[in-house]
Order: C-alpha cells, then sequence, then structure tokens
C-alpha cells in the first residue's frame, strides 16, 4: 500500500497529501491499519523535522521517541510487479528494546516498509496491509517477520518508481489509546529506522518470439518477430519496452542449450524482427537479460520444421 509523499507549503510548514485507501479493500481492516500508522509515523518525522509520510493528523502534540532498534534486516533481491495481481514482500529482522518496553503487549506494534528516493524525503511509501509478528529471543530482543504490500492495480505505483528502493523499520507502542485514528500523540511511543535494506522493484516483463514461414525449406529465410512489453503501472496495461539490447537464440530440436545468434534493440514501440537462414529443425527465441528497472525475461521457444 503507497503513501505517496505530495509536498506543498502550508503555513511555513510540510503537508502531505494523497494517502490512498484502495476502494476495493474498503471493507478490510487493511486501509485503518495503515492510516493509523502512517498518522503517527507523520507526527513523528514532522517532530523530528523529517518529511511526513501523510495527511495532516488531527491531534496535537508529539510522539516520544521508543526505546527500540532494528537489525539483521532481510529482504529479497527484487520483486516483480506487474499490472493487477497483489505483491507481497516478505521480510524478516531483529528487534531489539530497552526494559521500559513490552513488546508483549496489545498496545505494541512493529511495521516494515519500503521508501524510494531518500529516507529523509521519499517520492513513495510502501507499508503492509498488517503489523509484522516477533518472537521473544531474549528480555530484549526478538525475532520479526511482517510483509509490505503493494497493489499496482490501485495506483500504488509509478512507473518512475521503478528501480531501488531503500528499507525501513518502525515500532509503536499505543499505551492505551484504543482510538489510534485520533489518539493523543503525545502518549505514543514510536521508533523509526532507515537504510536497513534495498531491493528492487521492477515492471514485470513479457517477451515474445514468432518465426516464419512454417515449415520451411532448408536454405531459405526465416523471419522472426517478437516484442518486448513491460508493465505500465500508470496505464494498467503492458506497453512495448523501446530501445533494449535482445538476443536472438537458437536450440537444436533435441538439445537443451540455446545459443545466441545475434543481439539487437527493440524499436520505439518494444518490437523486434530479423532474418536468418533456415538449417535444422529447432526452436527460436528472444532473450531479454534485463535491468534494474525490468526483469530479465525469455519468450518461449517457437518450433520450425525445415525440410
Amino acid at each position: 500500500m503507497r503513501i505517496r509523499a505530495t509536498v506543498a507549503a502550508v503555513s511555513g510548514a510540510l503537508a502531505l497529501s494523497a494517502f490512498a485507501v484502495p476502494a476495493a479493500q474498503a471493507a478490510d481492516v487493511a486501509p485503518a491499519h495503515r492510516a493509523a500508522v502512517a498518522k503517527v509515523l507523520q507526527s513523528a518525522r514532522a517532530t523530528s523535522g523529517k518529511q511526513a509520510f501523510t495527511a495532516r493528523t488531527g491531534t496535537s502534540g508529539a510522539p516520544y521517541a521508543l526505546h527500540v532498534t532494528f537489525s539483521n534486516f532481510k529482504i529479497g533481491k527484487a520483486y516483480k510487479v506487474g499490472t493487477n495481481a497483489h505483491v507481497s514482500i516478505p521480510v524478516s529482522y531483529t528487534l531489539t528494546h530497552g526494559a521500559d518496553v513490552d513488546i508483549t503487549s496489545p498496545d505494541f506494534e512493529t511495521e516494515v516498509y519500503l521508501y524510494k528516493g531518500s529516507y529523509d524525503n521519499p517520492d513513495n511509501f510502501l507499508i503492509g496491509d498488517k503489523s509484522a509478528t516477533c518472537t521473544a529471543t531474549s528480555s530484549t530482543a526478538a525475532t520479526c517477520k511482517g510483509a509490505i504490500d503493494v497493489y499496482p492495480a490501485y495506483g500504488d505505483l509509478e512507473n518512475a518508481d521503478a528501480g531501488t528502493w531503500g528499507a525501513a523499520a518502525g515500532a509503536i507502542d499505543w499505551n492505551g489509546q484504543l482510538n489510534t485514528t485520533d489518539p493523543d500523540i503525545s502518549k505514543v511511543g514510536v521508533a523509526e529506522q532507515g537504510a536497513l535494506g534495498k531491493t528492487l522493484i521492477q515492471r514485470n516483463s513479457a517477451l515474445t518470439a514468432d518465426a516464419s514461414p512454417e515449415p520451411v525449406r532448408k536454405g531459405a529465410t526465416l523471419t522472426v518477430k517478437g516484442k518486448l512489453s513491460h508493465a505500465d503501472w500508470e496505464a494498467d496495461k503492458y506497453t512495448g519496452d523501446a530501445g533494449q539490447w535482445v538476443k536472438l537464440q537458437f536450440r537444436k530440436k533435441g538439445s537443451s542449450t540455446y545459443t545466441t545468434l545475434k543481439t539487437m534493440k527493440t524499436d520505439s514501440a518494444g518490437n523486434l524482427k530479423t532474418t536468418v537462414k533456415a538449417s535444422v529443425d529447432g526452436y527460436f527465441r528472444y532473450s531479454f537479460a534485463g535491468t534494474s528497472t525490468t526483469p530479465a525475461v525469455n519468450a518461449a521457444g517457437d518450433f520450425v520444421d525445415v525440410r
């Protein structure tokens, strides 16, 4: 779920807009959870002079610093995000806390999230549908597991968001504030820590290959067409990926190994087209090595019967 940072000057202070709550999840508890967490984080960041994450809070005061730190943060190297399917990104970490913090209290929760850009001034922010769960390993430490949830169909991402994201974690002690949507912020404890790790959020890719004519006589010319496309998070569809280097590969019938025949760039619409001489039965495919914003992908091999 995103919290996009749109900064505006309001009475000399920073304000945020566009805390997006997916309409299809309106009956779910996840949006309320995210909104409550974002509100407290905003107050904490406003107090520390950092960029706030969401719309202004309606309460006065500021949260106090909670004696919690985070380490041993683990997250996958990269995640492919299409145009519709929800993506859940699992993480684990160690939470260390002071003796004055009771992590078993129902008032305590810990969150994980990703931020695009700098930690102090993020362009976008992704958080989970629910808090992480922790298991105590000592009187002042615990191992925690959580997830960050991404909903591309509901506007969580813009195309410019593809690439490297930073990872962060936070902890909140509500201290009996049952109305988490409008708490007395001054009674809430908050800890937050960025630069715990990095991951790639990539625009999922697709690649096709079609060799013709089929069948073909030995020595005749084959035309191999294809298209490289990737998820367009703003248009909610896959669009051509222009100017990318792609390899044309061939695998003989009965073999398991592809050999590269030539390398070429996609045109302005992501299309590929080249010719080769037919020699033996086998499979033609295009292969894309990937970039930091678009993952590697191989087209399905297209079999050609050479006679």
